[in-house]
């Protein structure tokens, strides 16, 4: 069972404000609609605090969601209730929420993710942010992946914080340096032990406060882990970032290549239409060190290079199965730091496919900006 937007707004249409006499989406009360499934989450904006019709409205909205809808719907418990300040309407809040994020000293903004989780997307992320600096250029890597970090574990760095500085009157969040590389994860902020169960608005603000209020000063590349998935965070991601291209990460396996060409298909989606700058493969082959001829397809041969060539898209590279990468990122130590590794060898492939992939995308598109998408339009399918 699965609702759309569409019906839940027609649902709320039919609740009236008892003093204004309009209904409450005419009213433009309703704000960062999302509905997952049979999950509904919505904030209504009440002109004040202790606006009396508060209880009763959000128990009609309720009861005619249920009534016009299905009874399965869930939705007790997902209203957030705002206050709108004095003079302000729901669309000026809107678009203060969708604001561009400033990155004026970073040059390319990379998003590594995937179509679905256990494909090694932080791992790739990681060992590609610090091949990147290995050719001299100046790195940054954000962990985006909000629901579940893994880049202060992957840099050995889970007990540190970031520290605070003052910019223009504003405090600003440092980032830590690594190996060369300037790193923030929201990792760094919460027990590493506490599940981050957020909603997908919660989430989305999250991600944004990682670029807002950290002081990132230059960049050739920023490295972005993003979560699995087509989610809230990837739209918000090419709302809020002028992304200059990503890099899908997939393995072998048929499962984990459907879900990647739902990657690849979401950001050529028109409404979106950000560049994909090529697919990597990782858990390619064994490769037996004592055997170093032989090659062993675990998982399926070839199945990231069918895919890329099926989808128009460049293979970036194939990454060996190799007990030293989960050696490494238990260790807080990127196998691509080893420079004679098999990893860092396939890493450092990779790295100079994907910088020549970035060149070209900037020599033969317009420079890099922020998707505008419209808020009327029907939802994305991918």
């Amino acid at each position: 069972m699965s609702y759309s937007k569409e019906q839940v707004l027609d649902a709320l249409r039919k609740v009236t404000h008892p003093e204004k006499k309009k209904n409450i989406v005419e009213l433009e009360m309703i704000n960062d609609l999302e509905v997952n499934g049979k999950e509904i989450y919505f904030s209504m904006i009440f002109d004040k605090s202790n606006d009396p019709f508060i209880k009763s409205l959000k128990k009609a909205s309720v009861k005619s969601i249920k009534d016009h809808i299905g009874e399965e719907a869930e939705i007790e418990g997902n209203i957030n209730v705002l206050a709108r300040e004095k003079g302000e309407t729901a669309q000026a809040q809107e678009k203060q929420e969708q604001q561009d994020i400033s990155l004026p000293g970073v040059k390319n903004i990379i998003a590594v993710t995937s179509g679905k989780g256990g494909v090694g997307k932080s791992m790739v992320a990681s060992n590609l942010a610090v091949s990147l600096a290995q050719t001299g250029a100046k790195v940054a890597l954000v962990d985006a992946d909000i629901y579940g970090p893994s880049v202060p574990k992957m840099f050995g760095v889970e007990n540190e914080k970031p520290q605070g500085t003052q910019v223009n009157g504003k405090t600003r969040v440092l980032p830590l340096e690594k190996y060369g590389i300037k790193l923030l994860s929201i990792g760094f902020f919460v027990d590493p032990d506490q599940a981050l169960i957020w909603r997908g608005p919660m989430a989305s603000n999250a991600m944004k406060q990682l670029f807002t209020e950290a002081e990132w000063g230059e960049a050739d590349y920023l490295v972005l882990d993003m979560p699995p998935g087509t989610g809230d965070i990837h739209l918000t991601l090419v709302q809020s970032l002028a992304v200059t291209g990503v890099v899908i990460v997939t393995t072998p396996q048929e499962m984990a290549l459907a879900d990647a060409r739902k990657g690849v298909a979401m950001f050529r989606q028109e409404q979106i239409n950000v560049p994909v700058l090529g697919v990597i493969e990782n858990m390619s082959y064994f490769k037996p060190d004592d055997m170093p001829d032989k090659k062993y397809y675990i998982f399926g041969k070839q199945g990231g290079k069918r895919m890329a060539e099926e989808m128009k898209v460049p293979l970036l590279g194939e990454i060996p199965i190799d007990e030293k990468i989960m050696q490494g990122g238990e260790a807080g130590r990127p196998q691509a730091l080893d420079w004679n590794s098999k990893t860092a060898q396939a890493f450092k492939e990779i790295t100079a496919n994907t910088v020549k992939q970035i060149e070209i995308r900037n020599q033969r598109q317009e420079p890099t900006s922020t998707v505008k998408i419209d808020p009327d339009a029907k939802g994305c399918s991918y």
